[in-house]
């Protein structure tokens, strides 16, 4: 794989020094759709951050992938507002939907699901989000109803 594409990121960031890597791995996600060690190892090159401490960063946030991800990324909120009001069972029918369990995309390369700890919409609560868009006051029926919308 080619990781020319983040050298004016990283050119960016880099005099900030470890301050900076956040933004040099969101963009790095955003050009490549994931981090694969390839391109951690790349990185820790170009900036003189060690391989372990970008991999630990990366494996600290939830929002760095080191697997590539579905076309439709589908995070299912499990914080306590969601969890109380019913996330549960709404991420278990769309894992059965789906055909997948928690962490996995299907065969097909459309869907990923997630469990997050938090989307910080918790007036929504069970909620899940679906790249931009936010889903909220989730039944397991109107969660499957949302997938199977998108499988267009």
């Amino acid at each position: 794989m080619n990781f020319e594409q983040i050298l004016p990121i990283i050119d960016k960031y880099k005099p900030q020094g470890q301050g900076g890597l956040i933004g040099i791995l969101q963009h790095a996600q955003e050009i490549y759709g994931y981090l694969p060690q390839d391109l951690i190892l790349y990185i820790a090159e170009k900036t003189d951050i060690s391989a372990a401490k970008i991999y630990g960063v990366v494996t600290f946030y939830s929002q760095f992938r080191t697997k590539p991800v579905g076309k439709h990324l589908v995070m299912v909120c499990q914080g306590t507002a969601c969890h109380v009001t019913g996330s549960r069972p709404v991420e278990d029918a769309i894992a059965e939907y789906l055909g997948i369990s928690e962490g996995e995309t299907t065969k097909d390369g459309l869907f990923t699901l997630q469990s997050v700890a938090c989307l910080g919409c918790c007036s929504l609560a069970p909620a899940m989000m679906i790249g931009e868009e936010t889903y909220g006051k989730l039944t397991p029926a109107s969660a499957r109803k949302i997938i199977e919308g998108l499988k267009i």
